[in-house]
């Protein structure tokens, strides 16, 4: 909420539908199907185990066991159902582990993703490995306690994957009163784990998994390549070409141009960053990046992240924000900003509808309309626009002359 103030509730009907078939439906994965395929499986696992995570949490209030078994058959099916789900879950998370970090795929080995964020990916793929495993054992224990009728282990549910396990621990011997331990123990960490996690979830680049659907719904529904026109800027224009204009009641000139740091964003722009899930889409397609030029549209987005992660900080410690010398200007390049030819490639590809663009386009006003800060090339179009009315060096009374030739 730092940031400026905008609204964007319009088109009610489109805003759900978008995030319907972007957020949920996951439309925008499908253009790579194997990914698409796995993190549609992790998606799923999220959301649908969690309906068994409410059965534990129950239980561990009022001390009872699969309280919803009363289901009879519709309960054996979904317990069935999660177990294959978490066991998809486990095998999706060990293959994305290794495209990471066996195939090291291109835009997972990008130097955007050094430190934290190469960690952080890790430590989220590596829980979700454990808890699933954790939920998988603790049924195998139980399947066991089951069998021998053992008091509050009544003979409930399906267990399509567990079951497999089973032998294995079997053949161990256990006692009853060590089996009891063991599928206690497997119980608590999975349901600790999750706690753990959510806790964890709002500093990780899996605050996503919250965030997506907010962000998809305030999506912006304008024309990829319609770039909004400064509406303090537009103003002053009206009144310098206008003597007759009347000054709007309560209107003040502007005192600054484009977007210097994290408060001259929309807060849209920074919902934006903490939704980013670095998936690296954006960075892939890129033209810019691909052709070797050091723009990196997630990097655009992990550093307006990072630089308002400082900025909360700063005003943590000083109750409201003390001057830090840096800005994000200091963190982004020139370079970078430069670079950028404004294809909206990034914003077509990203499957959160992030748009490193705006950011960009923003940052470069900044420059040159605060800074005089542009390459020379663009500062020779601006002096031919201002003197010539068009980008060409000629002059506007010889705009016609070709056509005398015909």
């Amino acid at each position: 909420m730092l940031g400026k103030d905008i609204d964007i509730s319009d088109q009610k009907s489109l805003r759900w539908k978008t995030m319907l078939k972007v957020a949920f439906g996951q439309s925008k994965m499908s253009v790579r199907p194997v990914p698409f395929f796995l993190h549609f499986v992790v998606y799923g696992g999220f959301i649908l185990i969690n309906i068994e995570v409410l059965e534990i949490m129950i239980d561990g209030v009022f001390g009872t066991h699969r309280v919803l078994s009363f289901l009879g058959p519709v309960y054996n099916l979904a317990i069935g159902f999660f177990e294959i789900l978490a066991f998809l879950t486990l095998i999706a998370c060990a293959i994305f582990l290794s495209r990471r970090y066996i195939l090291k795929l291109k835009r997972f080995a990008n130097p955007d993703l050094k430190g934290f964020p190469s960690r952080d990916a890790a430590t989220i793929l590596f829980i979700e490995i454990v808890l699933m495993g954790a939920l998988l054992k603790a049924n195998a224990f139980e399947q066991m306690l089951q069998a021998q009728g053992v008091e509050h282990y009544t003979n409930v549910g399906s267990f399509p994957i567990s079951q497999f396990l089973v032998p294995l621990y079997t053949a161990l011997h256990f006692s009853t009163e060590t089996l009891i331990l063991f599928e206690r123990m497997c119980w608590w960490f999975h349901i600790v784990g999750i706690f753990l996690f959510l806790n964890y979830l709002p500093f990780s680049k899996h605050f996503h998994i919250i965030l997506a659907f907010p962000n998809t719904w305030y999506s912006n529904l304008n024309p990829k390549g319609d770039l909004n026109n400064m509406a303090s800027v537009t103003q002053e224009v009206k009144l310098m070409l206008d003597p007759s204009a009347q000054t709007p009641e309560g209107y003040q000139p502007p005192t600054s141009f484009g977007v210097k740091d994290v408060f001259d964003l929309t807060w849209k722009n920074l919902m934006d960053a903490y939704t980013c899930t670095e998936c690296g889409r954006c960075t892939s397609v890129c033209p810019q990046n691909i052709t070797g030029k050091k723009l990196s549209p997630r990097k655009i987005m992990m550093e307006t992240r990072d630089r308002l992660e400082a900025v909360g900080k700063n005003i943590d410690a000083n109750k409201s924000f003390v001057d830090d010398g840096k800005n994000l200007h200091t963190t982004i390049s020139e370079e970078e900003l430069w670079a950028c030819n404004s294809c909206n490639a990034c914003a077509e590809a990203c499957p959160v509808n992030i748009n490193p663009l705006e950011i960009i386009i923003e940052m470069r006003r900044y420059k040159v309309m605060e800074q005089s800060a542009a390459p020379q090339s663009l500062n020779s179009m601006f002096n031919n626009l201002e003197n010539n009315q068009a980008p060409w060096q000629f002059s506007p009374m010889d705009r016609a002359k070709w056509t005398e030739e015909i």
